[in-house]
This record gives C-alpha cells, sequence and structure tokens, in this order.
C-alpha cells in the first residue's frame, strides 16, 4: 500500500509508514499529511495490526513542513478538516502504540510528533530541533505543554526560545528519545521492538497506554483506577493464556 511520497507497509503486527521525499528532506506537504493520517486511523481499526512506526527515507526523518505549502496566504491551521490538523489528531487519539524511528535530522513537527510517540528510537547522527522561534511562530502539536512534561520547564524553554539544535546525547538525556542506535541498525532495531510489542497482550496494551496517556489524576484515583482494571484482567481470556503457557512451558499466543 503506497501513495506518493509515503510508503507504507504491515508486517508482523506492525504498519510501518515512511515519508519518502528525500529530494526534499522529507519535508510534509499537504497530501502526505492526509495519507499519513489516513494510515494511522486505518490501523486503529485493523485488529491484526498492533503498533504504528514512523520513519523517513535516507538521512533524513523530516525536514518539517513543507514551507512553500505552509506559507502559501490561503494556509490555515485549526479547521478539522486541513490534512495537518488530521494528522496531528491522528497521533493524539491513537490507541495503539506509536513509534518512531528517527534517523537523522528531525526538525519542527518532526520533533513536536515525537511528544505523542509512546516509544522514539533514534540513529547516532539524530539532530532535533523546535526553530518555531525563529520564523515568528508558535509551537503546534500542543508541544508547549507536552514538552516541558517530557524534559522538564527549564530545558522545554530552552528548547522553545532558542530553537537551537540538539543531538542525540542531549535528546537521551533529557528523556526525548529511548535509545540510541548505528544509523545502519536503526530500523532493524526498531522494528524488532516494534513487533515484540505486536506479539504483546493487545487488550492489556491499549489499557497500559490508555492509563499513561490520561490527564493527571490523583494517586488515590489512578490507584482505584489501576485496582478496578487489574481485577478485570484477571478474568480475561488473555489472562489465562499466559497463565496456560507459563505451566506448559511455552510462548503464549496472543494473536487471536
Amino acid at each position: 500500500m503506497t501513495t506518493k511520497n509515503i510508503k507504507i507497509s504491515d508486517e508482523a503486527g506492525v504498519r510501518l509508514i515512511i515519508m519518502d521525499r528525500p529530494a526534499k528532506k522529507n519535508a510534509i506537504t499537504e497530501d502526505m499529511y492526509a495519507a499519513m493520517a489516513d494510515a494511522i486511523n486505518g490501523a486503529q481499526e485493523d485488529e491484526a495490526l498492533r503498533a504504528v512506526m514512523l520513519t523517513g527515507v535516507g538521512d533524513v526523518f523530516t525536514a518539517g513542513n513543507d514551507m512553500g505549502a505552509f506559507l502559501n496566504p490561503r494556509a490555515t491551521m485549526g479547521n478539522a478538516d486541513q490534512p495537518v490538523e488530521r494528522f496531528l489528531q491522528a497521533i493524539l487519539r491513537a490507541k495503539k502504540p506509536l513509534l518512531a524511528a528517527v534517523n537523522g535530522m528531525a526538525i519542527g513537527i518532526g520533533t513536536t510528533m515525537l511528544l505523542h510517540c509512546d516509544l522514539v528510537y533514534a540513529s547516532d547522527n539524530a539532530r532535533f530541533s523546535m526553530p518555531f522561534i525563529n520564523l515568528g511562530l508558535m509551537p503546534e502539536a500542543a508541544s508547549s505543554l507536552l514538552l516541558p512534561f517530557t524534559v522538564g520547564s527549564k530545558k522545554a524553554a530552552e528548547m522553545l526560545m532558542f530553537g537551537d539544535f540538539h543531538d542525540t546525547k542531549a535528546a537521551l538525556g533529557m528523556g526525548l528519545i529511548n535509545e540510541v542506535f548505528p544509523a545502519n541498525a536503526l530500523m532493524n532495531e526498531a522494528m524488532k521492538r516494534a513487533q515484540i510489542l505486536a506479539a504483546k497482550p493487545p487488550a492489556a496494551l491499549l489499557l497500559i497506554k490508555n492509563l499513561l496517556k490520561r490527564a493527571p489524576e490523583t494517586p488515590a484515583k489512578r490507584m482505584a483506577r489501576e485496582s478496578a482494571l487489574f481485577g478485570e484482567r484477571l478474568q480475561s481470556a488473555e489472562c489465562k493464556e499466559a497463565a496456560t503457557a507459563f505451566f506448559e512451558k511455552r510462548a503464549p499466543d496472543f494473536s487471536k
């Protein structure tokens, strides 16, 4: 399944979405946003798919928005039917694990989209920047809220107010990414982890992501919520399969 500048493939329970516009450093057009939104949303409804992975071709994840389309005087933000807004809503509302393999520069939305990913892996030559201030713009994708939660308020202020590049050492240290791999090993390692996730109990995985993404609440309320879900899960087919596999000394099968 392929669309212009976006390649989509499904393997071992993982939908791989590749930004494929190397001549423009994978800068994202409206058509690309629309295709990615459709691919992410479609994966939520496909029971055979358990996770979604985002990446780019070559040595650039994405240079961000295509400036030609972005500077169009008719361009707008905030309208639900706009391709970029559909993409932002898709990554915001994705129920299944969303991963990214960052293979080089991640500029603008190339970095802010990572704040919605559950797991982010990067090549050792990756670099991250949110240069909105340098364009006289505001950050998007709820990054002014999510970035401080991820990296801390002082580091978020530095990143958004200066708009500088940060390397993988800095990104790893501040918790923006999970792990760094050599560029030639990134996709194999990232897909390996995505496929491990895809083999986990799917309903339990969705519940864990939902808990992690919920708005803050008191420890007592969260404990009560977890306890109620824990009790329900004890009676689930997934838990019974895991227990049966343990006693039968075999790997559990959550594919059904």
